[in-house]
């Protein structure tokens, strides 16, 4: 039996240890996929400290963590076609099962290991010109963000935007609003290298959330008419209030950050009188993968800045620990088999 090393989290203890584990083998329509680059999450944080609960589909206790995923096909299961050993390849962050969505890493094994196997329709090609490190955020990092602010959201030319959460998610926001043409563009975060992270990949103004003077900011800069669309990164209950305050009419909240915590609106009367709308958001649809990786490679969008350092996968559990403690004001940590 050939074994690899993974990073496998038992749920009932939150316990995060590397392994030695059996090397998967791919079934009818799948594929082996040898991991080149895994990026590391707050969703996978959140995985481990509980924030999210056990796992829906999760037939185990114990898994192997990782949704952003790219490497190189090396084994074709029976049944696959249109793919061949030694792809370029980037992973989706999910697939779909009998009508209900499986997160990779999450209710599935994953790609915090030196190989992981995929469903051939989740597997898409990947140019030699993309590197594997910036490939793998492609699956959640910037598709849930694309999905949340094209998709869900509606985001249309010159509309006003506002970006609660400058993170992992937030950041690359701030890139997607600016690609599809909003204007202006505010992001809020408590943290000032996240503010400045904000104007650099392109936000128009750049906010403390505890400033007093946010909502006459925002009015000001909108001329008055406040923001049409506001995107919750932060998975914060306190975002909630805020930005359904400088929300202008018919304006929507699309809540992408997950907290487990109760919603509340404050204000009933305001939000039915402004018709307000508070929308959910997660993941992404299939074809965007693809249709980012093409933007990538066609120079619309820039991931160079998005890497904040690249990691051995031993050193998964320093990687967590990073990331909740905000060290170093990370963007995206990266895990190399």
């Amino acid at each position: 039996m050939d074994l690899m090393r993974a990073a496998r989290l038992h749920i009932p203890s939150r316990t995060l240890t590397i392994e030695d584990v059996p090397r998967p083998v791919p079934g009818p329509w799948q594929v082996l996929v040898k991991v080149a680059a895994a990026g590391v999450c707050m969703s996978d944080v959140h995985l481990i400290d509980g924030t999210l609960g056990r796992p829906r589909h999760l037939l185990d206790d114990t898994v192997t963590i990782g949704h952003e995923v790219a490497g190189t096909i090396v084994e074709l299961g029976p049944e696959v076609s249109d793919w061949r050993e030694g792809q370029r390849v980037v992973l989706q962050a999910g697939e779909n099962r009998d009508g209900e969505t499986y997160t990779r890493g999450v209710d599935y094994d994953g790609g915090w290991a030196e190989y992981t196997v995929a469903a051939m329709d989740s597997v898409f090609a990947l140019p030699d010109s993309i590197p594997f490190e910036q490939a793998a955020i492609i699956p959640d990092a910037v598709s849930t963000p694309w999905g949340a602010i094209v998709h869900t959201g509606e985001v249309r030319p010159a509309e006003a935007a506002g970006v609660w959460g400058v993170g992992g998610l937030g950041a690359h926001a701030v890139q997607v609003l600016r690609a599809v043409g909003a204007y202006p563009i505010v992001a809020v975060d408590p943290v000032p290298a996240a503010r400045e992270r904000a104007l650099a990949l392109g936000a128009d103004l750049a906010l403390d959330p505890r400033d007093r003077t946010i909502k006459d900011q925002v009015l000001f800069l909108t001329r008055g008419a406040g923001l049409n669309a506001a995107f919750d990164f932060a998975g914060s209950s306190s975002v909630y209030d805020q930005a359904l305050s400088v929300l202008g009419p018919e304006g929507r909240l699309v809540i992408v950050g997950l907290s487990g915590r109760p919603l509340t609106i404050r204000d009933s009367t305001t939000f039915s009188y402004m018709k307000h709308r508070i929308i959910g958001h997660f993941g992404s649809t299939a074809e965007v993968v693809p249709q980012l990786v093409d933007l990538v490679e066609n120079g619309r969008l820039d991931f160079s800045r998005s890497i904040t350092d690249v990691l051995p996968l031993a050193k998964a559990s320093v990687a967590v620990q990073r990331m909740h403690t905000k060290e170093g004001n990370p963007l995206r940590l990266i895990l190399q088999p």
